[in-house]
């Protein structure tokens, strides 16, 4: 590592919380950039704004993520810091899918808060990007093969799917952002389309070092990249990496590509354990991460603790460029379709008799809708999520008893009406269907919650383009007038009157609080609890740091478990408890279809990732019959993994 004073900073980054319009600490975030402007060193606001974790609605039905009144709320605040503080904010993926309806829709927001009386002084040169790629475009370059599916589980793209998608968002690396700073250094906003989650973080990095987009050839430009895209990687999650998660955290990065990292959070601090263990979050492996234009190499990145306990040094990521191996650079592609309409029912089943036998009832519900609609031509789906089956009751006065069953029916059909016919129908024979023992013939069922019988959901949307498109060189580009042919739009407008302009200690006096005070502590950490004698361990669960799931894109699934100390990963490791025929067993894929699995020594952990699967069969999230669509209740049966004799003895004389 380099020391402080061999180091060189370029700019210093505040990312105040990991997605734009889950609400925002205004006080936090200025405390963060008060400290950072007077070192006269480039600063920005930077966050995102979009992913495809909520699954496919937005995209397919052109919905916000969140409520229009949430992106104010946090744009209001934005729009004062950055005023105050005068410093550029950027955000990507705009509105959630990055539409270029929403980067529009988020240009309207911005005008409209600089209109509102008391901000008279506001004057903010705005730039828009566009993301939206012609259909007529892919389908050349579907012609050419020149796409493929983003992931072994994805399917091959046909014409069909590109015709049957209102817009086809894609995932613009940092070379447009790039560009519109260069073009317009001046700028003061920039909102951007759908985007690699780093673009915006890599482009201010680079555009503050002078970095040239075409220095990419060399060693040294490798580290200098790397250290850029690694820092985006982990900022655009807000604070996320830090212990425990902070709302944000900020990013010092220096020439070389070394960078700084600590949360805006007084009690959170960053560890090199905690930085590291984030490179798993969401992917698909954690040592290469593919992105637009190449792969983030992060093999040799290493982490250090600083004095202050809080902020953890970074370097030795590479990223290596396609076009240097051969590869044309390639940006990901997204869209969805709406595939019909849902309808669904809700409530509970608690007669003994009736749910040991739960699976031959509801085969009998579902026979029973299909006879009801026998005359209805068109295709439609009924399925159950089931929840509480094959548990036994906590209670003492129950003991030996089953649990009490939470069914939800879903159907699925081209019509409402026709979707709330057959949930209709599915709830009828739930309630009054018999079967053998049964005792209640009043009914079966408890249902009613909220006052609703039958729910009416929607459209029901589906992903049917997540693919990687080949471009010519120069595409990757910010489309100018006579330029060399880059296929992303822009838009410039000025946003305020600019009568007048607080200085930075005014708007810093101003600045309500959130909640009426801040926590602080003298090194920044929380008070430590008293050591507590644990019990023997008997499952995974109990041995484990972090253990969790998580989509890593919308056909996968990945699950990261992660140990507090070198000699319990070390002795975890060495004891082959995980592996992947463990692993294919627990999350009941075959070992054939897991995707990745390996350790990770510079976050003591260890990483599988499979496909989404449903009935067997891969899936992407957010469609029909969805119930977890983050994907991050998927870890519990790697939770109540019972440990071998031998590990727990290990373990026990480890402590």
């Amino acid at each position: 590592m380099n020391s402080q004073s061999s180091l060189e900073p370029v700019c210093h980054i505040v990312t105040p919380i990991g997605m734009l319009g889950y609400g925002l600490d205004e006080q936090e975030t200025a405390f963060a950039l008060q400290s950072l402007v007077s070192t006269n060193v480039p600063t920005a606001l930077i966050l995102d704004s979009g992913s495809t974790d909520g699954g496919p609605s937005k995209l397919a039905l052109g919905t916000l993520t969140l409520p229009r009144s949430s992106y104010v709320r946090d744009l209001t605040k934005l729009l004062r810091l950055a005023n105050g503080f005068k410093v550029p904010l950027i955000f990507s993926s705009a509105g959630g899918d990055g539409s270029d309806d929403h980067v529009r829709e988020m240009l309207g927001v911005i005008e409209e808060i600089a209109s509102q009386p008391g901000n008279e002084h506001y004057n903010f040169k705005t730039i828009a990007i566009f993301s939206e790629i012609e259909k007529s475009l892919v389908l050349a370059r579907l012609d050419l093969d020149a796409i493929s599916g983003c992931g072994t589980t994805v399917p091959k793209l046909t014409t069909d799917d590109v015709e049957s998608v209102p817009r086809i968002a894609s995932q613009m690396g940092p070379e447009p952002f790039i560009d519109a700073m260069v073009a317009h250094p001046d700028f003061d906003i920039i909102v951007g389309g759908r985007a690699y989650d780093p673009s915006p973080y890599v482009a201010f990095a680079a555009f503050t070092s002078n970095t040239q987009i075409q220095d990419t050839a060399t060693t040294q430009s490798e580290r200098l990249w790397g250290g850029f895209t690694h820092m985006g990687k982990i900022m655009e999650c807000g604070g996320i990496c830090a212990t425990p998660k902070s709302h944000g955290a900020i990013a010092t990065v220096y020439k070389d590509g070394t960078f700084d990292i600590r949360p805006t959070l007084p009690e959170a601090r960053c560890t090199p354990l905690s930085v590291a263990a984030h490179t798993l979050y969401e992917k698909s492996r954690p040592d290469l991460l593919s992105g637009p234009g190449g792969v983030l190499h992060l093999t040799r990145a290493a982490y250090e603790q600083l004095d202050d306990d809080r902020t953890v040094r970074v370097c030795g990521g590479l990223f290596r460029f396609s076009r240097h191996v051969g590869l044309p650079y390639r940006i990901k592609l997204e869209g969805a379709k709406v595939i019909g309409y849902r309808s669904m029912y809700m409530g509970s089943l608690k007669d003994p008799i009736l749910i040991r036998q739960l699976d031959s009832f509801l085969e009998r519900a579902k026979a029973y809708a299909q006879k009801q609609h026998a005359d209805i031509q068109e295709s439609w789906e009924l399925d159950f999520h089931v929840y509480g089956q094959n548990q036994i009751s906590a209670l003492p006065e129950k003991a030996g008893q089953p649990s009490e069953i939470f069914l939800i029916g879903e159907a699925l059909a081209p019509s409402q009406d026709l979707a709330t016919s057959v949930i209709s129908a599915a709830r009828i024979a739930t309630i009054h269907g018999n079967y053998p023992g049964q005792k209640a013939t009043s009914g079966n069922f408890a249902y009613g919650l909220a006052g609703k019988m039958d729910i009416e959901t929607g459209p029901c949307a589906k992903f049917a383009i997540y693919h990687l498109m080949d471009l010519k060189v120069g595409e990757e580009r910010l489309w100018i007038e006579d330029g060399d042919g880059g296929l992303f739009a822009y838009t410039i407008k000025t946003m305020g009157h600019n009568q007048t302009k607080p200085s930075i200690k005014e708007v810093v006096l101003k600045l309500p609080t959130e909640d009426g005070s801040i926590i602080r502590t003298s090194n920044g950490t929380s008070e430590s609890t008293p050591n507590t004698k644990k019990a023997s361990p008997k499952v995974l669960g109990d041995i484990s740091r972090v253990l969790r799931s998580k989509n890593a894109g919308p056909y996968e699934i990945t699950v990261d478990i992660m140990f507090a100390t070198k000699a319990q990963y070390h002795l975890v490791k060495t004891a082959n408890v995980l592996n992947q025929t463990i692993f294919a067993r627990l999350m009941e894929v075959e070992e054939t279809d897991i995707i990745w699995s390996g350790f990770f020594d510079q976050a003591l952990a260890f990483k599988v990732t499979i496909p989404r699967m449903w009935r067997g069969k891969p899936v992407a999230n957010g469609s029909f019959m969805e119930n977890d669509v983050h994907g991050s209740q998927k870890y519990l049966s790697l939770f109540h993994m019972k440990l071998p004799a031998s590990l727990i003895q290990a373990w026990e004389e480890l402590a």
